[in-house]
């Protein structure tokens, strides 16, 4: 067990820097958006890149973590994302930011190499701690924020991806001496692709991607969104932006080891309905926009102000964080239960979906606001897509549905 927990700790650490790094633009495109004068849909496509080609690439990364096993995939991503995260350095030009953003945003597809490969380590009963311990790692949002507004008020914004990039190899280094050969791999025959690829018949496959395309991709795309919200909205410098962010980021990793804890306590159907609720509470408090009233009464007009401060909106941003954060943690529950032969692809499906949710978000926000001008816009869209997820987790867990016309009590 001693050599699990070494993995555990080493994959963890591997995955906040990695995070981290996902998360850059979230804090250098403030700066970046000011010079290349860009409008909130283009700021939003800018911030998202990296979360595509994160998404688009957990699929295969975690086919090939099933093949391969996970410490010779996630050591040579570690070594080879190292190179765009550098060149973002030297970019000048919107679409040099979104071609290398493409390439960058590889590190975010270290989720699917590293959660099969830890929870391989793990009996069944204590998978979901792991998992939900190892996604921890993405509180390396969190780091972004404190770490990137230092850097680049001290030496600009240019001086981010260099830092970040050598931390990499660092932390490929790191992460090679202390992990240990993945024990899933070497066994027996690899299974090939098409095997591999049958469980996508599984239609709880899909009921989990839309589950995690809310929690992950809500939190990654509400992690790079945050700062310019703050900035915006409350006339925050960029550092007190990030770090006000953080009070959302923060809580969302640390509290996700919990979460999966909770998951193997509780079940992942009780946690994830209670968490569900308790983000549709959120949002509906968040969603509210800034709104002035005029009231006619006998003495005349009387103006009224409705809308949340900085100290209250913050409370209401952790709260949401650490729903989502329980919400990822039983999401992978669901998956160590249900799929634990086939955890590698299909945690890279899931992941994918997760992945692309925060992708689409930060564009949808950026339309959104565009067109209304109002920034709670993005609590509001948030607000509908929760609703979705408490139909849908109604109707095939809370109450199973006889389509010959009968509805019956779920057994689960």
């Amino acid at each position: 067990m001693g050599v699990a927990y070494r993995v555990l700790f080493a994959s963890t650490f591997a995955f906040v820097v990695c995070f981290a790094v996902w998360m850059a633009f979230g804090v250098i495109g403030i700066p970046i958006r000011h010079e290349l004068n860009l409008n909130a849909t283009e700021f939003g496509l800018l911030t998202a890149t990296p979360i595509l080609s994160g998404a688009l690439l957990r699929l295969p990364l975690g086919i090939w973590t099933d093949r391969f096993g996970g410490r010779i995939v996630m050591t040579i991503l570690l070594v080879v994302a190292a190179i765009p995260v550098w060149l973002v350095t030297y970019a000048a030009a919107l679409w040099q930011f979104l071609a290398i953003g493409l390439c960058l945003g590889a590190v975010g597809a270290s989720f699917a190499v590293g959660t099969p490969y830890v929870a391989r380590f793990f009996p069944a009963n204590r998978r979901g701690f792991a998992m939900g311990f190892f996604g921890a790692g993405t509180s390396g949002a969190a780091l972004n924020m404190f770490v990137a507004p230092i850097i680049v008020n001290a030496h600009g914004w240019r001086a981010v991806p260099r830092i970040y990039a050598i931390a990499l190899l660092v932390t490929a280094a790191i992460f090679w001496l202390l992990s240990a050969p993945d024990p899933g791999v070497g066994g027996q025959r690899a299974p090939s692709l098409k095997q591999q690829l049958q469980v996508l018949r599984d239609p709880r496959v899909w009921k989990y991607c839309q589950y995690y395309s809310l929690t992950f991709g809500g939190f990654t795309a509400l992690s790079v969104w945050m700062p310019q919200y703050f900035a915006g909205e409350y006339g925050l410098g960029i550092a007190t932006a990030a770090a006000m962010a953080a009070c959302f980021s923060l809580p969302a990793g640390a509290l996700r080891a919990v979460g999966g804890a909770l998951s193997d306590r509780f079940g992942a159907h009780a946690l994830t309905w209670w968490v569900l609720w308790l983000a549709w509470i959120a949002l509906f408090l968040l969603s509210y926009p800034q709104t002035q009233l005029v009231v006619q009464t006998i003495r005349g007009p009387a103006n009224f102000h409705m809308g949340l401060g900085l100290w209250m909106f913050t409370p209401l941003l952790f709260v949401l964080g650490v729903a989502l954060a329980f919400g990822m943690a039983s999401t992978f529950k669901y998956l160590g239960d249900d799929f634990s032969g086939s955890l590698g692809i299909v945690t890279g499906i899931v992941g994918l979906a997760g992945g692309l949710g925060g992708f689409l978000l930060p564009i949808l926000w950026g339309g959104l606001l565009d067109l209304l001008g109002i920034r709670s816009s993005a609590f509001m869209l948030l607000y509908g897509i929760v609703w979705v997820s408490l139909i849908l987790i109604y109707f095939t867990e809370v109450r199973r549905v006889d389509f010959r016309g009968r509805q019956t009590p779920s057994q689960s």
